[in-house]
């Protein structure tokens, strides 16, 4: 016979483990979670970040129990809004946006809606009241990498700028450096440029190439994206320009880590959230919602500044090292009602 203390540890042990909760725990429709179809529509798929960000998706749907689908439009966006009516046809419950154009996913997002179908966006703008936007707090992680900037290097000098308009993360980077150049006369931006086109990170190291060539006088890259980031090195390197040449960025992966740990490497800072984590978050969003509760419209994940110092002085190789020497990389409690169950850590 088991004493009513036994079972009662019991029962917490199992409550703690992922994907295992008791049905009378857990809210409609997640009594049945199986039965819960659950869409990711993707634009951005190419690196690093995206992967961990697709793993995050996955292991926070296993924790639950649901049914996921993943539709990959490979950065063609009329493709990702037929993904949606794919998605509204096989009869989700719920979608998640991941990234895109506004003028494009608006309508669709908002033909889900209309369809009775659960949305979170997550760094895509469809403009919805009803949809919550799940954020990595741009602005944050911008200010972070280039209040580091100026802290390296004083807040006069030339600046390069890795920019694509229309992309709503990148967008809200751009406020910011806006803002502190405004804030910095001194800071001398010279060339612009960009491209989503793929490899990411090798065509923005074609461009960076010509950008050193035409203003040899750059000493600052702010590339807010690690795949910009690496084809900025990529191009700084060849050129022999790492001593004379630092560069800021926002994002963080294994990759990125081991090169900004290079000898000499002239990556000297990143601010990142971690990718899985955001991951986890926007699951744990629309699963609020379709339990009929409000995890709020925005739903932010705070970002963590990531410098090559810290990184050398810790010893920190990859992301899992990230995340437990720098505790605060780990884990966001953010959207984390108490019937919800987490992946193992």
């Amino acid at each position: 016979m088991i004493s009513r203390r036994l079972f009662t540890g019991l029962i917490g042990a199992a409550a703690m483990l992922p994907g295992l909760g008791w049905a009378a725990d857990m809210p409609k429709p997640f009594d049945n979670a199986g039965d819960v179809k659950v869409a990711l529509v993707r634009y951005l798929s190419t690196g690093d970040f995206f992967q961990a960000y697709l793993s995050g998706v996955e292991k926070q749907a296993e924790a639950i129990g649901v049914d996921l689908r993943v539709f990959d439009s490979r950065q063609d966006a009329a493709l990702q809004a037929d993904m949606v009516d794919q998605a509204i046809a096989l009869g989700i419950d719920g979608i998640i946006i991941q990234h895109g154009l506004t003028e494009s996913m608006q309508a669709a997002a908002q033909r889900a809606v209309d369809a009775g179908i659960k949305v979170v966006a997550f760094d895509v703008n469809v403009e919805n009241a009803a949809i919550p936007q799940v954020e990595q707090s741009d602005r944050d992680l911008a200010r972070l990498a280039l209040e580091q900037a100026v802290e390296d290097n004083g807040n006069e000098f030339v600046a390069g700028y890795v920019y694509v308009p229309g992309i709503a993360p990148l967008d809200r980077r751009d406020e910011t450096w806006k803002k502190v150049k405004g804030d910095n006369p001194g800071i001398k931006e010279v060339a612009q440029f960009g491209t989503l086109d793929n490899p990411i990170a090798n065509s923005v190291a074609n461009q960076a190439r010509s950008v050193l060539s035409a203003n040899p006088n750059i000493t600052v890259m702010f590339a807010p994206y690690d795949e910009f980031a690496k084809g900025v090195k990529i191009a700084v390197d060849e050129a022999g320009m790492s001593g004379n040449v630092s560069i800021y960025s926002a994002d963080v992966s294994t990759a990125d880590i081991a090169a900004m740990r290079e000898g000499g490497s002239a990556w000297k800072a990143t601010a990142a959230t971690n990718p899985a984590v955001v991951g986890e978050v926007s699951v744990r969003a629309l699963a609020m919602l379709l339990a009929g509760e409000d995890p709020g419209h925005n739903v932010v994940v705070p970002p963590t500044l990531i410098t090559q110092a810290m990184l050398n002085d810790l010893d920190i190789k990859n992301m899992g090292e990230l995340g437990t020497k720098v505790p605060a990389f780990a884990h966001a409690d953010v959207a984390v009602p108490g019937w919800m169950p987490l992946p193992a850590r």
